[in-house]
């Protein structure tokens, strides 16, 4: 940590006095031999610190120095960046007073306002403060230091002669190896599965309880999950739930995670009652596997509810848990429990010699197998030991290295536990200063955090461990840090992207944890308002902090002045202004509250801030205040509501911004954002997933031309509001085709009017709109021009998704011809009466000669289509799947694996060419013409589909069955009033609004009579589309019979109100919105 922090420092230090040179302006007067006698102290002591960081695990007096050390390089950091800050707000000033004199009217006023205002001077005045300030904290900030290193001296540490940094390897991301493999286990695996799967063995009861018990480090969540991951078991159980419980238990949080695994997504419900009650209804009957894992909880009280909550299951339901503890095992009624051992020095061998020798020459591995048998001895049959040790000795290529490690004095650990400290502090040690920084912070996190790598990449930006070099971007750096920790098996249990397998998020294993928080010596803390907030936080530099509702604020947490880190989760009823006032040392901020309608200006304080995401934000904009914050690099808003609207006027003044994210918290939200005038300044920008052209005052309004200069923008791009406010002029001034690294873009034009007009303007639009070459996915929606082929669709070879939505068209763009298209997805084009030859583009270039012979194939890598809401198409067209005209062999759609047509009423045919496709899966959804015409063996078009294994109708008949044969499977009763179907869109939107996530509470009112109609049908679903986001409470729910009442008096419902939290204006108001917008969607399925 100090060599981070001294190394970080000293680069710090030299840039800022340079910058200034450069600026040749003098903010802090009197500071340079300060700044030059402080660079001095400073790499004295960095030529000690890899020896004093080693020495500290064993002498608490080096340990000491090495903490007074990190305190005054934090002081001296924030200082130095002080004063950096002011170099920025100084250029920013210059810059905007230069744009101020190229306006004439500006001058005139400047020349005249020649008196300063009194506001002027106050400013003039605060800002030589804060720069005598400034040079007052470094004079002595450096006599401490000063101090600090004569002390040095009498520890006798060793010099390093090599004062570079240590350089980073890249790593290569398939080189990962799968642990999977490397168990050392197989047959405990092998009997675990068979207890899963219930061979030779009675059922006593249900779930079934078995008990994986043993220390820290030997295996147990690896166990689990390979058993959990087994093809047979994942076919086996209807239901599968993984839940990391660690310590302590929290009932309702277990719960709350069990449900949301069930219903992927997060439930309202905060009372264990009612979460359990819940849990019950989604498990009634069913055979369900759930894993505990690490439970600590020795009460068999707290386990009780859980217990009576799974008795509903069926018979052959599973629940595995992981502990340390056998009496754990004892409390939760264990019918089986299995003690891990420690593993045999032969499978101990094999976890490590498969991740150390992996990819190795095998006369490089038969000169150190010697010494890789001793290792394995060291590890002493821990598993995560040997994958530790492995995963470093990787990278160790000559015996010499080898030998270093196994005589370092860091295997001296004398318990077996604590044995899994010694592989690791010999991996952290290898490690450059940066990514031991990098690890250490993770220990912010609480165990079993899910780790985004784009969240973590951000966040070591914004804490300085990342350097940029000149021919290197800082995010791929950063980039390359995580998967070296991962290489190095610091993080485990990954998930990867689908496209390009990188990680996308993982975990970290709960005894690496420990060692990180070990390792962070107390400046890393992760607390809920159920702990005793008994520490001293003065030394904290990182805090997560978690706040229940209704729960009072820690203010002991305000001790903690030179906080750097506050990820503050909390419900509501805090006022961050009080908040805003400490902690101004801030370079990270997460904010995720219940309904954060405001940002106090006091933002503005956080002048080091870095990094700043505000979750769950409804508030109608950002407050002025937050362009001050000229420092920060990510900044992004995850919007609650559709309050929000616009972006300040002084945006521009960020210059140093490399990542704005702007994303919504659910589909429903549909907002025009208001982009201010000079956005396009922000050209440090990266990442810029929305923009929007729209506003009312032309004069301010940002136009498409401000992304001119954004030329690093890279990953996704979403530009709204195109149309009739913006010409093909302003479109080509966007230069879309020089953003090279883009990969994802969408078009969204202006919302329809009432008049179903062509806009000639959007094709030209689109036209001038020509995207970089290396697009892969792209969006068009609410296009109103009369073609879709613009001069540059040609040019996107690496296009393999394709979206078009909202559509005038009469004829469908000829995307056969794109040769890299693997999806193509198409929703509601109402114009559209015909597809034919046009779709497949076979006039096409991409041709190859064979024997003189010309193969034209359309759609050459297409593997999904689909077609969704063209109401007005009545015929598909097309020449076979592989004919032969004059020479010429015409092959379409080779590899095309699923189709989907849906809510295409009209639609009479398919194509021949279907024959010869390998199609997989065919659906049809609301199309009862076709779905006529395609039943198995009868109907005029099953020839063309009959080789489909996966074939799907559904019709308002088989609607109506499948809601019938649902009801009846559990005994309810379908009404003689509900015995005809109705129409399938009323099925269908009830459906999607609600009843698929709350068909328990629907079955159950059919069951007691309430539903007799399809309007009672819409009204219930209505009100669980309102629970499920949060319109109305669940909480609630035992009030709704006193409140149902028309006459009910006032003041009874008041008082029995009382206790319970006041119902928002705001969402009343939004929740009657959503009302009336599902009532006319019903009134419009009701004509059909």
């Amino acid at each position: 940590m100090a060599e981070g922090l001294v190394t970080d420092l000293i680069k710090l230090l030299v840039s800022t006095v340079a910058q200034e040179a450069e600026q040749e302006i003098r903010l802090v007067v009197g500071v340079d031999k300060e700044a030059k006698k402080l660079v001095d102290n400073l790499r004295a002591v960095q030529a000690v610190l890899n020896d004093a960081e080693k020495k500290q695990v064993t002498e608490d007096a080096v340990k000491v120095w090495l903490e007074k050390l990190n305190n005054v390089c934090y002081e001296m950091e924030d200082v130095v960046d002080e004063w950096n800050t002011e170099l920025i707000k100084s250029a920013i000033q210059k810059e905007e007073e230069k744009n101020a004199n190229s306006t004439p009217v500006l001058k005139m006023k400047q020349v005249c306002s020649f008196i300063p205002s009194p506001s002027c001077c106050f400013g003039q005045v605060d800002k030589l403060a804060r720069r005598h300030d400034i040079a007052h904290k470094i004079k002595k900030l450096d006599g401490i230091l000063d101090e600090i290193t004569k002390e040095k001296d009498r520890y006798q540490f060793q010099l390093t002669n090599d004062l570079s940094p240590k350089v980073v390897e890249r790593p290569q991301t398939t080189s990962f190896v799968d642990v999977s493999e490397i168990c050392g286990r197989d047959s405990v695996k092998d009997d675990l599965v068979g207890m899963l799967l219930g061979k030779g063995s009675e059922e006593e009861s249900s779930p079934h309880l078995i008990s994986l018990v043993g220390m820290g480090g030997i295996g147990k969540t690896t166990l689990a999950q390979l058993a959990y991951n087994d093809p047979k078991v994942q076919a086996h159980f209807e239901i599968k739930v993984w839940v990391c419980v660690s310590n302590p238990f929290d009932q309702c949080k277990v719960s709350k995670e069990i449900l949301e695994s069930i219903e992927h997504q997060s439930p309202n419900l905060t009372a264990l009652q009612g979460l359990l009650e819940k849990i019950t209804i989604k498990v009634w009957g069913k055979k369900f596997f759930l894993v505990l894992d690490d439970v600590w909880m020795e009460d068999s009280i707290m386990w009780e509810p859980f217990k009576n909550a799974l008795k509903c299951c069926a018979q052959g339901s599973r629940i595995i848990v992981t502990t340390r503890k056998s009496r754990v095992a004892e409390v939760m009624g264990s019918v089986s429990v299995t003690n891990l051992e420690l593993l045999s020095k032969k499978d101990c061998w094999s976890v490590f010699s498969k991740i150390a020798f992996f990819d190795r020459d095998p006369k490089q591995r038969e000169q150190l197998e010697d010494l890789g048998w001793q290792m394995v001895e060291k590890c002493k049959g821990l598993p995560l030991a040997a994958k530790t040790l492995g995963s470093l000795m990787r990278f160790k290529r000559s015996r010499e290295e080898w030998k270093s490690i196994l005589d370092n004095n860091l295997w001296k650990f004398e318990d077996v536990e604590r044995s899994l400290y010694a592989p690791l502090s010999l991996s952290y040690y290898d490690l450059s200063s940066p990514l031991r920084q990098c690890f250490t912070f993770c220990a912010v996190f609480p165990k079993d955090y899910v780790f985004s790598s784009n969240e973590l990449v951000f966040m070591w930006m914004a804490q300085g461990y990342i350097k940029s070099k000149a021919n290197m971007e800082m995010e791929l750096i950063a980039r390359d840090y995580f998967e070296i920790l991962a290489i190095r098996s610091f993080f485990h249990d990954f998930e990867k992207n689908e496209d390009n397998s990188k990680i996308k998020k993982c975990k970290m294993h709960d005894i690496v944890h420990d060692f990180a928080q070990l390792m962070s010596k107390n400046e890393c803390f992760s607390i809920n308002s159920d702990k005793e907030l008994g520490l001293d936080y003065k030394i904290a530099r990182h805090l997560q902090l978690e706040i229940l509702k209704k729960t009072q604020f820690p203010e002991s947490i305000y001790s903690a002045k030179n906080l750097r880190t506050l990820i503050f989760v909390y419900q509501s009823g805090y006022k961050l202004s009080t908040l805003f006032q400490h902690f101004r040392c801030l370079r990270t901020l997460s904010l995720n509250g219940d309904m954060l309608k405001e940002l106090p200006d006091a933002v503005e304080n956080f002048i080091h801030l870095r990094y700043f995401n505000l979750i769950n934000y409804c508030g109608n904009g950002l407050p002025e205040t937050i362009c001050h914050l000229s420092n920060l690099q990510t900044l992004k808003i995850i919007i609650g509501s559709n309050e929000f609207h616009k972006l300040p006027q002084g945006i521009s003044k960020l210059i140093n911004l490399r990542h704005f994210i702007l994303d919504f918290n659910n589909c429903w939200l549909n907002l025009n954002i208001e982009f201010p005038r000079g956005f396009g300044r922000l050209t440090s920008l990266r990442t810029l997933n929305y923009f929007s052209v729209s506003g009312k005052d032309d004069s301010n309004r940002c136009k498409l031309g401000e992304l001119r200069n954004l030329n690093h923008l890279y990953g996704t791009l979403d530009i709204n509001g195109l149309g009739s406010k913006i010409d093909a002029c302003d479109a080509e001034h966007a230069q879309l085709k020089k953003k090279v690294d883009l990969r994802t873009l969408t078009l969204s034009f202006d919302e329809w009017d009432d008049e179903e007009i062509v806009r000639e303007n959007d094709a030209l639009v689109l036209n001038a709109l020509e995207p970089p070459p290396n697009l892969e996915y792209l969006s068009i929606g609410m296009y109103r021009g009369p073609t879709m082929f613009p001069n540059w669709m040609m040019s996107l070879n690496n296009l393999k998704k394709i979206y078009i939505y909202n559509l005038s068209l009469e004829h469908l763009p000829p995307l056969g011809k794109l040769s890299s298209l693997e999806i193509v997805e198409i929703w509601v084009a109402s114009s559209v009466k015909k597809v034919s030859v046009e779709f497949l583009g076979i006039e096409a270039p991409g041709k190859k000669k064979n024997d003189d012979k010309i193969i034209i194939i359309a759609f050459p890598n297409l593997k999904s289509l689909s077609f969704s809401y063209l109401r007005e198409w009545e015929e598909w067209n097309g020449m076979g799947g592989e004919e032969e005209e004059d020479n010429v062999r015409f092959t379409i759609m080779p590899r095309l694996q699923h189709l989907q047509i849906r809510d295409c009423p009209k639609l009479k045919s398919l194509p021949n060419f279907l024959r010869t496709t390998p199609l997989q899966k065919f659906n049809i959804h609301y199309s009862p013409i076709l779905e006529e015409r395609c039943k198995r063996g009868t109907g005029e078009e099953w020839p063309k589909i009959s080789h489909i294994p996966n074939t799907i109708n559904v019709s308002p008949e088989m609607a109506h069955v499948e809601w019938s044969s649902t009801l009846a499977s559990i005994g309810v009763p379908v009404p003689v009033e509900m015995s005809v179907a109705p129409n399938p869109y009323v099925y269908e939107f009830v459906y999607r609004v609600g009843c698929k996530e709350y068909d328990e509470e629907m079955f159950k009112a059919i069951k007691e009579g309430l539903v007799k109609s399809t309007y009672d049908l819409f009204v219930s679903g209505f009100m669980n589309f309102s629970y499920r986001f949060g319109f109305l409470d669940d909480d609630d729910e035992s009030d709704e019979d006193e409140v149902d009442e028309e006459e009910s008096d006032k003041d009874e419902v008041e008082e029995e109100e009382s206790d319970e939290d006041e119902v928002d204006e705001d969402d009343l108001c939004l929740c009657n919105i959503f009302f009336i917008e599902i009532h006319s969607q019903l009134d419009l399925a009701l004509q059909f």
